[in-house]
């Protein structure tokens, strides 16, 4: 196993920069620039010097122990001054040690998970952290990260487990007399276990959301008023605004937080007929999007109806309320009448939608709880056959217990690995 090194904070100049090395000759590395190796998990501060001896910083040396480390292995962490030089010396020292190397992306975090300090699930949630823009984000990132859903697939696992074990007593023993009906206890597991894979794989579009952001499409007729409220909530000219129709010609994004939810906003072009083939375009976008959105604002003239028709929850306001004498259900971009109870709905119709999210966040985890629950179906089916369909069902039990260990990573998960490491910094 190589011995790999990198800047593990970002790059460019800092009051502090992290260097990690980890692997068999991490004390090694650490002897050869800081004299000796420091006690394990205390700082300790020492001077740092390259092959011919010349110092380079004066840094805090923090020693991690073979399994009580990040990635399981002998670690150490130079914790340095941040400029540029620095960081530069140190690595150009530590590519000059022999057996040590550069890590590539992710390459510390992969070896967490081959080193069994963490799961795969913890380690999208890792990286899912370190994308983490809102607080919602960053709450559901850590709870995949402290390993909520390898505890909830283990029990999953350990019930399932149970039940084939049963099932498995009665085809050894179908020559003799069973003592006990099992059938009802491995019902109870089964059935158990299909009502918690039904209501985390509802959650997942929602959890997936929190990662991605929803997104809120403002609709509306041409001159109506769409790019003016897009600019007022953004704070600032992210459209164009003219008096002239046909001027959004593409979606416009803003990426907001809104009470700790990640949102986007979309501004699309005005809805109309047009015979201008670009201006069509956009409205067939603007069209698309709207339909994929996770709610629609629209914007109406006073006295005219929507151009789509609302969804449930969609909110339809009448547009430049600044010129209308009674402002009630109106908004205006240009004024801000309106815009705080606008925003307060947006907040409250997304949290109550936020609120449904589980714990299961990626497509991934969707595809295995559905492969899971579809075995768990196929065996619930085949219980009440008795002894002819045991083995059947026994197999089924099987494969959903396969399916919700590829949850974690414990099979079937090389076709992932490159994709998630590849997200990762040099220093994870």
């Amino acid at each position: 196993m190589d011995t790999i090194y990198a800047l593990s904070t970002a790059q460019g100049k800092a009051g502090v920069a992290v260097i990690r090395v980890s692997g068999p000759l991490a004390f090694d590395a650490c002897r050869a620039l800081a004299g000796d190796v420091p006690p394990p998990r205390i700082a300790s501060l020492r001077d740092l010097r390259d092959g011919t001896g010349t110092r380079l910083d004066q840094a805090l040396v923090l020693i991690f122990s073979e399994n009580h480390s990040f990635t399981g292995e002998s670690t150490v962490e130079f914790q340095t001054h941040g400029s540029t030089a620095v960081v530069a010396a140190l690595l150009d020292a530590l590519s000059g040690i022999d057996g040590l190397r550069a890590a590539e992306p992710g390459e510390f975090t992969r070896r967490a998970l081959e080193n069994g300090q963490l799961d795969l699930a913890q380690v999208e949630g890792l990286a899912d952290l370190i994308d983490a823009e809102t607080e919602s984000q960053r709450r559901q990132a850590l709870r995949v990260l402290s390993g909520d859903l390898g505890r909830r697939a283990e029990t999953w696992r350990q019930s399932l487990i149970r039940a084939a074990a049963l099932i498995e007593a009665t085809i050894d023993f179908a020559d003799e007399d069973v003592p006990v009906d099992v059938a009802p206890e491995v019902t109870a597991l089964v059935e158990g276990v299909i009502t918690d894979l039904t209501r985390e794989i509802a959650g997942v579009g929602t959890a997936e959301r929190i990662r991605s952001g929803f997104e809120v499409a403002i609709v509306g007729a041409p001159n109506v008023g769409k790019s003016t409220l897009l600019n007022a909530l953004a704070g600032r000219d992210a459209a164009i605004t003219s008096e002239y129709a046909g001027t959004t010609r593409d979606v416009i994004e803003v990426r907001m937080d809104l009470a700790g939810l990640p949102v986007t906003l979309l501004d699309t072009a005005g809805l109309r007929d047009t015979d201008d083939a670009v201006e069509s375009i956009g409205i067939e976008r603007a069209r698309s999007r709207a339909a994929l959105a996770d709610l629609r604002v629209f914007l109406v003239e006073d006295g005219t109806s929507p151009e789509i028709p609302p969804e449930i929850d969609d909110i339809v306001l009448r547009a430049k309320g600044d010129r209308l004498t009674d402002p009630s259900d109106a908004i205006s971009g240009k004024t801000g009448l309106g815009l705080s109870d606008l925003i307060a709905r947006i907040t409250r119709v997304l949290s109550a939608r936020a609120s449904n999210a589980g714990i299961a966040t990626r497509n991934r985890h969707k595809q295995a709880m559905e492969r899971g629950l579809a075995a768990l179906e196929a065996a619930l089916s085949l219980l009440p056959q008795g002894e002819d369909t045991a083995e059947l069902a026994a197999e089924e039990l099987r494969t959903a217990i396969r399916a919700l260990d590829s949850l974690v990573g414990r099979i079937d998960i090389e076709n992932v690995l490159d994709e998630i490491f590849a997200s990762f910094c040099l220093g994870k």
